[in-house]
């Protein structure tokens, strides 16, 4: 049996130092093992306000909310109501892409594991009540490209879990707020946690922080981003407690949610995923799944305007950590927190983020330079006579200029025969561009960035 005891003063001793060093305003910590809880919290909500945070604030979850929208469809996969191979317009016979035919054979599956192919990154908001998902399955997801065809690889779609939400809802009858109350939180007796931002202002609830002029942290202009996403990860907030719960049913053999066969399934890996050092090994139905020095680790991150959340679950040590944020260099805050406590309880660490050499090998032209294009954004490498490279990538649309207003420059060097690394750090972590495709020596095909998968066009 893990003794939490200890654990609970060394977080009470190290989470303020931890949230300062990292410029993080705010943070909730939480680890579960052997249906013990050790929690404990630091800084404040709202720095505009001066409001402590406690262990039982609210924080956005951002994508993990993933975890529960693909809990939603599993629970039907049990029922019998969904196939998991079977196309997305069988529940959704007006189902369609900006190209009739590109969204035709695109599966449930397919959903789950990120390989639809469907853009992933129109957060265009719809409505605020329980229509919104709705309408953006029905009103904008008719207008967003298929980047890939299906099955290409994988290559993250925010879009395509807002329809997984969608066909939820309408094998229910029921919107999809609805369906994390009944299926979910009730199961788990949940109380500190909001389905939406109205009930969230009825609790103690943290605000985002984004970098300021003077480079310091100050509040978001607003809470969330649109709830027509809200099945991938625009509204979901609770207390790491809430989130344990939830991670706590996993470790049970799925608990009030899910029988043990469909959580293995779950985690079992599905979709390997190119190694930018901050994504998993794989993809499972839903599910990161992760090597730890040959252990299995599963889990999730999310990220909305300014707050952040990373959980990851150990099953065969029966743990789970839960840490949330709310600004600064968050990746790196988490990645700290959820190393120092795993090595401590189980004496496991997560493997080390790339960085680059100190003598980096000359780029290889043929292999790395090119431009690389989504419907959206645009990707230009190019190699410097001595052996470096930097990227330039640019909004082609509207809307990605409402995410990068500006062309952004990035200085590169060579990690290894399929990637580059970033000379900088963004939010704590050297980027890092991974290529496919083209065999060694030969001009890459694809580019996989920040999780997105990119063809090359030049």
């Amino acid at each position: 049996m893990t003794d939490l005891s200890g654990l609970r003063t060394w977080l009470d001793e190290n989470l303020p130092e931890l949230a300062r060093r990292h410029g993080v305003p705010g943070a909730a910590v939480g680890v579960l093992a052997d249906d013990q809880v050790a929690e404990a919290a630091a800084g404040e909500l709202n720095l505009r306000t001066g409001v402590p945070a406690t262990a039982d604030s609210l924080f956005q979850i951002g994508s993990v909310t993933k975890l529960w929208t693909s809990t939603l469809v599993m629970q039907l996969v049990e029922e019998g109501l969904i196939e998991l191979d079977a196309p997305v317009t069988r529940y959704l016979p007006d189902f369609r892409l900006a190209e009739e035919r590109a969204g035709a054979g695109i599966t449930v599956r397919q959903l789950l594991t990120h390989t639809s192919g469907i853009y992933g990154d129109a957060f265009v908001p719809t409505t605020r009540d329980e229509d919104a998902v709705r309408r953006y399955v029905d009103d904008v997801v008719p207008t967003l490209p298929q980047d890939l065809p299906s099955g290409e690889g994988m290559s993250y779609s925010n879009s395509g879990f807002a329809v997984l939400g969608r066909i939820a809802e309408v094998v229910r009858a029921k919107p999809f707020t609805q369906l994390l109350r009944e299926h979910i939180g009730t199961p788990l007796g949940l109380r500190n946690w909001a389905v939406t931002p109205e009930e969230a202002l009825l609790h103690r609830t943290a605000v985002g922080h984004v970098p300021g002029g003077d480079g310091t942290s100050e509040p978001a202009p607003f809470w969330n981003l649109p709830a027509s996403l809200a099945p991938a990860g625009t509204v979901l907030a609770m207390a790491p407690r809430e989130l344990l719960a939830f991670a706590g049913a996993y470790l049970d053999g799925g608990g009030k949610l899910l029988d043990p066969a469909t959580v293995e399934r779950m985690w079992r890996p599905h979709i390997p995923v190119p190694d930018i050092g901050m994504l998993g090994g794989h993809f499972g139905l839903g599910w990161m799944v992760f090597d730890w020095d040959g252990q299995r680790v599963v889990g999730h991150d999310g990220g909305t305007y300014g707050q952040s959340c990373s959980l990851r679950v150990l099953p065969e040590a029966g743990i789970a950590l839960a840490s949330h944020a709310n600004g600064g260099e968050n990746a790196a805050f988490h990645r700290e927190v959820v190393a120092r406590i795993a090595e401590r309880l189980v004496g496991l660490r997560p493997p080390q983020l790339p960085t680059p050499p100190e003598r980096p090998e000359e780029v290889d032209p043929t292999r790395f330079a090119g431009r690389f294009d989504s419907s959206t954004m645009s990707l230009e490498v190019s190699v410097r006579p001595d052996g470096s490279a930097v990227a330039r990538s640019e909004a082609l649309t509207a809307e990605a200029r409402q995410l990068q207003p500006e062309p952004r420059v990035t200085e590169l060097v060579r990690l290894d025969d399929d990637r580059l690394i970033a000379t900088d750090r963004l939010f704590g972590a050297h980027e890092v561009l991974a290529f496919s495709g083209g065999g060694p020596g030969s001009p890459a095909t694809h580019l996989f960035q920040a999780g997105r998968l990119t063809r090359r066009t030049a």
